[in-house]
């Protein structure tokens, strides 16, 4: 099948650092259209999404492809193809707008890819939340992808769940509480299925990329604590979005965020998973992190009283750095999946 030639809206990145047009990539094993990474990663995305060519997840995934979500993982290009058909059924105006792709040559293993989208939809059709509400929502979502001879095989997707739901007007514990009823009918847990990744949280170690102009691991020891000090690291005027699509204009937003975590899970360990990292401007990073958490919910506050619940959570965020310190972030993680992990651990009980 040939398909047609579509102009996708390069990263801002890329008409920054080549104001005179983009420059070819070597992308050993890619398809020649693709100019660089970024480029192959909007333009599938693309087509997949809002040319509707859905069957295309089977040419850009490979056949035993593997999708980490916190709600659990999908195997095989089959599996995302069936998954994507679902959601353009319940949100048939769905679109996947790129906001920026980070990414690094990882060498022999490929190439990683941080896709931050902006999606705006309208609920038309029934979805695993129930029947159509015809509500429209917009979230924020994050995909991190391993590529390798144009074809994603592996990928960590981060979605703001909560958020979607709760536009669709819907309570967003009252349907996590229904899927781990499901669960629990079907003989299966999210905590079970998360259990090996909260131990082998306190082993994570990742190399830190040089020329960041800030250390993402001093920034998650000095931030992510139950008294939080973004004092160093974020600009006294930084902006932020945080699960539930909640945006925060400044570091004291943020900072509240933080602590309302630390207040349900006193004893929240955050470690950092991934960084890759694209220049901005001129004196300035782009910088894609991921991040693995795991903590006790033993303290009463954003998800109800305490459950006693050990929750794992896999958290993505995009910063932009200007002068040592972070102007924009984006954190993203499904805190639909967090509170149907408390749920679980209640109906244990």
């Amino acid at each position: 099948m040939t398909l047609p030639v579509t102009r996708v809206a390069l990263t801002e990145q890329s008409v920054l650092l080549n104001p005179t047009g983009p420059q070819r990539m070597d992308l050993p094993g890619f398809d020649a259209e693709f100019i660089d990474l970024p480029d192959y990663i909007i333009r599938i995305t693309d087509r997949i999404w809002h040319q509707r060519h859905v069957e295309l997840c089977e040419t850009y995934y490979t056949d035993d492809c593997l999708v980490h979500t916190l709600g659990g993982d999908v195997t095989g290009s089959e599996a995302v193809t069936q998954n994507t058909r679902a959601t353009m059924q319940a949100f048939p105006d769905r679109r996947l707008e790129p906001l920026n792709v980070i990414w690094s040559d990882d060498g022999p293993a490929g190439f990683y890819s941080s896709h931050l989208i902006l999606s705006p939809m309208t609920n038309l059709g029934p979805s695993e939340f129930g029947p159509a509400t015809g509500r429209k929502a917009h979230i924020y979502t994050i995909a991190d992808c391993m590529c390798r001879e144009n074809k994603i095989y592996l990928e960590w997707l981060v979605r703001d769940t909560a958020g979607l739901v709760e536009q669709l007007g819907l309570d967003a514990d009252d349907v996590a509480r229904k899927q781990a009823l499901g669960d629990h009918a079907a003989g299966t847990s999210l905590l079970e299925t998360h259990a090996a990744r909260r131990q082998a949280l306190d082993d994570a170690q990742v190399p830190i990329p040089t020329g960041l102009g800030l250390d993402p691991s001093a920034v998650i020891a000095a931030v992510w604590r139950a008294e939080p000090d973004l004092s160093v690291h974020y600009f006294d005027r930084c902006t932020a979005v945080y699960p539930g699509t909640r945006p925060c204009h400044t570091r004291t937003d943020i900072a509240a965020h933080i602590a309302d975590m630390f207040i349900a899970f006193p004893d929240l360990k955050v470690r950092v998973a991934h960084v890759c990292s694209v220049p901005y401007l001129d004196d300035g990073q782009d910088i894609a992190v991921r991040l693995a958490m795991a903590g006790t919910h033993t303290g009463d506050g954003v998800y109800g009283p305490a459950s006693g619940a050990s929750v794992y959570i896999m958290a993505a965020c995009h910063w932009r750095v200007i002068h040592g310190r972070i102007h924009q972030e984006w954190m993203v993680w499904d805190d639909l999946a967090v509170r149907r992990q408390v749920w679980t651990a209640r109906l244990a009980a």
